[in-house]
């Protein structure tokens, strides 16, 4: 059996930097893991490891921009469209690996998980192969900094869950810049970090799962009035279709990793002939500096 992992989100959301993280993890449990790049522009050094699969051994961003003229996200598309008419190539590339665990580091152009065809067809083309798949769509912690970029945010995971159809994990990245760091013991005083509007268990739970009253309760009399009955829309809309929660990861930490990993394994039934075993959830302790 083959197991295959999108790794999605927009750009600095900590996507290949999670990657790496996962495959170095992968390879502590001695687990068989590949790096597939699904990125036409992406920079060489920007992989800890080398990728096993490449798309720009197929087509690059580069190339398709200079011979073609086109701007970065149509020459994107073309990368992509171009993909879909090679699908030999990539079953090619794929015929080699057998009870494999594939991560696939993906582009940060949100347009590609929302609302075009392509990653959904390659998701569907992997299925028909046999191999189970699921998507995380990572959303970096600054965004709970600002309600309304948070709930944009929201709305783009719920729209590309329900674009690409695929078992789904959401993940909220880079939580150590949310947590307070520890006070040192000889101070008296709280020394939290530039980042202090959000930092108690209770806030961060209104931002994991997400609140849609934060959006009304952020309207104020500056706000012109027809932008309140958009917020409450949208609060409406999140309010009875409740399909996006958020899984914190602080790849500071082992055990949040690990968390991370655990619900990924359980979603694709990795290792089904085995006991199956519980996904493993965050718990007090993990947050032991959020007072």
């Amino acid at each position: 059996m083959r197991y295959a992992v999108l790794v999605c989100g927009p750009a600095g959301s900590g996507k290949s930097t999670f990657c790496s993280s996962m495959l170095t993890h992968l390879q502590t449990k001695r687990r068989t893991c590949h790096l597939f790049n699904l990125d036409p522009a992406a920079d060489s050094q920007s992989f800890e490891y080398e990728p096993s699969i490449d798309i720009r051994d197929l087509i690059s961003l580069d190339d398709v921009m200079g011979e073609l003229g086109l701007g970065p996200n149509g020459g994107l598309v073309y990368c992509f469209e171009y993909l879909l008419k090679n699908m030999d190539w990539l079953d090619e590339e794929l015929g080699d690996y057998e009870n494999d665990y594939l991560i696939m580091d993906c582009p940060g152009q949100i347009e590609l998980y929302t609302h075009h065809p392509i990653l959904p067809n390659i998701m569907a083309h992997f299925l028909r192969s046999g191999m189970r798949v699921c998507a995380l769509y990572l959303l970096e912690s600054q965004f709970m900094e600002d309600r309304y970029k948070y709930f944009s945010g929201v709305l783009s995971a719920m729209s590309a869950m329900v674009n690409i159809e695929v078992p789904w994990i959401n993940l909220m990245t880079k939580m150590d810049l949310i947590a307070p760091p520890k006070k040192h013991e000889d101070d008296d005083t709280d020394n939290y970090g530039p980042r202090t509007a959000i930092r108690t268990k209770r806030d961060i739970s209104k931002f994991l799962d997400p609140d849609p009253d934060m959006l009304l309760t952020s309207e104020s009399g500056a706000t012109n009035p027809k932008f309140h009955r958009l917020n409450q829309a949208i609060a409406q809309l999140i309010e009875e279709h409740p399909l996006v929660t958020f899984i914190p990861l602080d790849l500071t930490s082992t055990a949040s990793l690990e968390a991370a990993v655990s619900h990924i394994d359980y979603v694709l039934q990795y290792g089904e002939h085995e006991e199956p075993v519980e996904p493993k959830d965050m718990d007090e302790g993990d947050f032991a500096g959020m007072e």
